[in-house]
Formats: C-alpha cells, sequence, structure tokens
C-alpha cells in the first residue's frame, strides 16, 4: 500500500521545470517583452499575441561524461550545506536548480534532464535546423534559450553568437537571440548585431525563481 502511494506522489520526467524557469527569468530580467509567455511546445516558450516563439534545451561541454556531471548524487553523507527544507522540496519536485549555485546535489528528474544534454556547437546547429525548416512554427520573431552547466566565461559566449550566426546566416527563417543561462549569470546575446548582454542572478533570486517555477 505504502510503496503504491509513494508511486502515485513521484513526480514525473519532463522538461516543462526548466521551460518555466526560463520564462520566468526573462520576464523578471528582461522585462515585459517576456511578460505574455506560456509554456507550450514547438516552440516550449510562446507569445503567440505578439508572435513570439522560444526554443529552450541545454548543454555540456563535450568532454564530460554522464558520470562526472551526476557525481553528486541525493543520498547520506554525500548531502551538504543544504536545509531540510530545501532537500524536502528536491526530492518533492525532482529538481535543485535555483536552490544552490554550486550545483553539488542534483534531484533526480534533474539528473535525467541533463543527461540527455548535447554540446553547446552540436545543440546551437540542431536548433538552428529546426527553425530554418519550420519546425517550430510561424512567428514573427524566433529565440533560443540554453541551460549549461558550464562555467562559460564571456569570450566563449560571444565565439558561439559568432558561430550561430554564421550557421544560420542564408536561412530565411532564423534566431533573433541567443540566451545563454548558467545559474547565477545570464548572457542575452543579439544575434543581428553579435552584442553579449551579462546579467548576475543573485541567490536570493535563484530562489524566487525556483519558488515561482515549482508553485505553478
Amino acid at each position: 500500500m505504502f510503496e503504491y502511494l509513494a508511486r502515485m506522489i513521484e513526480p514525473k520526467f519532463d522538461t516543462t521545470f526548466f521551460e518555466r524557469y526560463a520564462m520566468n527569468v526573462l520576464h523578471t530580467i528582461l522585462g515585459d517583452k517576456y511578460a505574455h509567455l506560456v509554456n507550450s511546445d514547438r516552440p516550449d516558450l510562446q507569445d503567440v499575441e505578439h508572435k513570439l516563439g522560444i526554443e529552450v534545451t541545454r548543454s555540456i561541454k563535450e568532454n564530460k561524461t554522464e558520470a562526472e556531471l551526476l557525481v553528486n548524487e541525493l543520498a547520506g553523507k554525500e548531502i551538504f550545506c543544504i536545509t531540510e527544507g530545501d532537500l524536502h522540496d528536491i526530492k518533492l519536485y525532482g529538481y535543485s536548480y535555483g536552490l544552490n549555485d554550486t550545483q553539488q546535489y542534483m534531484g533526480e528528474l534533474e539528473k535525467r534532464y541533463w543527461s540527455l544534454a548535447l554540446p553547446l556547437k552540436r545543440i546551437i546547429k540542431s536548433k538552428v535546423h529546426k527553425v530554418a525548416d519550420g519546425f517550430y512554427g510561424d512567428f514573427d520573431q524566433f529565440e533560443l534559450f540554453i541551460f549549461t552547466k558550464d562555467d562559460l566565461t564571456r569570450h566563449e559566449v560571444q565565439l558561439a553568437v559568432y558561430f550561430m550566426t554564421e550557421l544560420q546566416d542564408t536561412n530565411a527563417v532564423r534566431y533573433a537571440r541567443l540566451h545563454i543561462a548558467q545559474t547565477n549569470k545570464l548572457y542575452v546575446c543579439d544575434l543581428i548585431t553579435q552584442s553579449v548582454d551579462e546579467f548576475s542572478i543573485s541567490k536570493d533570486l535563484c530562489r524566487q525563481f525556483y519558488r515561482q517555477t515549482v508553485s505553478v
């Protein structure tokens, strides 16, 4: 009986946690342009009235193995510097992103999410081809939001911008903006001017995003 109940309340794996988290980040940091987004599919975030579509995904470095990425388990003595309340929420919702800036511990569903991640250039190439092929529908403006586990430098982000701009240069349908999110930082990249803006995200703001995301 108790095992059955445990299965009933076990959180189900999907990608909407990160999609909703991205929506909260965009609205809070970048303002009213992103106030009317809804979590949907193809692309993940949509403002139908203003014809804005945003695809949300994630990346890891080429040389990172799944074992290295998921080395910290939510079990026993490996957990440290975490409150009982946070631990309860991580187990309940399956995600810890936003509750700690080092990501030393992960919820079970979050581990599965990151295990499917591709390196940055490969995921950019895939998404550029999909938007050009009409996979994400008909919007006036497309944007790409990438969560990354890597501590990218501004120079590395700028190189990603150059790569993506060149890749989609001859496409009729292309992305106008690239957002690259680390736990405590957001890079906002204009793919027309190739400019990069950097926004810091405080620990308190990370926790706010987490609470807003899981409360839906």
